[in-house]
């Protein structure tokens, strides 16, 4: 099967299904660390709670990505 054919039958699967077979090639080219990420789940989690516990305040996206445009002029 040629990379074009695969791509169109991929395209033909529901979008969890393509989701599916996106995650697994991205992981056959940068297999996951678990030392890495253990220390990811631990900080989501501390930032989970400094949501909950009302100790930080959010940040709408919108927000977050326009003073990154800004900063470095995009």
């Amino acid at each position: 099967m040629k990379t074009d054919e695969l791509i169109a039958e991929v395209n033909t699967l529901p979008a969890e299904e393509r989701a599916f077979v996106a995650d697994c090639i991205l992981r056959s080219l940068n297999p996951p660390e678990s030392g890495i990420d253990k220390k990811w789940a631990v900080v989501a989690k501390k930032r989970l709670a400094e949501l909950q516990g009302g100790h930080v305040q959010r940040v709408p996206g919108d927000e977050v990505f326009a003073k990154v445009w800004r900063r470095f002029g995009l």
